[in-house]
């Protein structure tokens, strides 16, 4: 397991000063200011600010060194102090960037009870979970809290992607639809987006189902744990939508848009016909051409 913040690059001197200090030696692999790395610990400074630390020695090194001079804050030792503990809806998508199956968006509702929950659950970044994990956790959060999925299998995704001729106007439709559901059912007026898109989108979107919410849209908003309770859901909505379509048509999909793509479309042209692709890919794809 990785630690993983950003920092001000303003302190990237004093951090590869002391990283030298401490007997840990430097190298800078690509993309990197530099990386230091010791017995149980390896630190890695990225030309973007994103920090890394991983290693079976790195609670220490967090705890007495980065946390209280590079941080000033104490976000590993004591995460709940950092936790966002006011009531809000937090929304997330999955399966935009795969050529087959659904596009996937959830929406999740929690208040700081809630929230301090969702931490004693493990609840982060669906990117940072494997897919049983996934499925297992997205289980516990349906039981738990308050949401609405949408599922845009490829049939409908293609007769909508047809009519908005945009993926993105077409997510912010769909993430307005699911946001203005789940505030009706929870009354909640706050909701966090993982930001996926020109801001103005998802509130042309709002305003056009005239929904009254406050929407912060944030780079990286799966840092939020509602956030991240909705990428899980998302998440899993479209496995279990792969499965369907995967056994539906005795044929595995995989995910991606990749070579092995490639193939298991011509697997199912060849057993079904080309208009087969409608029902389970999304035809706007470039990889429809590679076909």
């Amino acid at each position: 397991m990785a630690f993983t913040t950003t920092i001000d690059l303003k302190l990237a001197p004093k951090l590869q000063e002391d990283l030298k200090n401490q007997g840990f030696e430097l190298s800078t692999p690509p993309f990197t200011l530099f990386s230091g790395k010791k017995k149980g610990v390896v630190c890695t400074l990225y030309e973007s600010g994103k920090l890394v630390v991983q290693g079976k020695e790195m609670d220490p090194f967090l705890e007495f060194y980065l946390e209280p001079e590079i941080l000033q804050s104490f976000p590993f030792s004591h995460p709940e102090a950092h936790l966002n503990l006011t009531p809000h809806i937090g929304m997330d998508e999955a399966g935009k960037g795969d050529f087959f199956g659904p596009l996937c968006i959830a929406a999740v509702y929690a208040d700081g009870d809630g929230i301090k929950k969702m931490h004693r659950l493990g609840v982060r970044d669906s990117k940072r979970i494997s897919d049983p994990q996934i499925l297992k956790m997205a289980k516990e959060i349906r039981a738990t809290f308050p949401y609405t999925v949408i599922r845009l299998f490829p049939r409908k995704y293609n007769e909508l992607h047809g009519k908005f001729k945009n993926l993105n106007r077409l997510l912010s439709w769909a993430h307005a639809s699911a946001v203005a559901d789940l505030s009706e059912k929870t009354g909640c007026k706050e909701a966090l987006l993982d930001q996926f898109a020109e801001k103005h989108l998802m509130e042309n979107a709002l305003k056009q189902k005239k929904v009254d919410i406050h929407l912060e849209q944030k780079v990286r908003g799966e840092e939020d744990l509602v956030v991240a309770a909705a990428s899980i859901l998302a998440r899993a909505a479209f496995l279990e939508g792969m499965a369907d379509l995967s056994e539906e048509h005795g044929i595995p999909l995989p995910k991606g848009a990749n070579s092995q793509v490639i193939e298991a479309a011509q697997k199912l042209i060849a057993k079904f016909g080309r208009e087969v692709l409608e029902k389970v890919a999304k035809t706007h794809f470039k990889t429809m051409g590679e076909i």
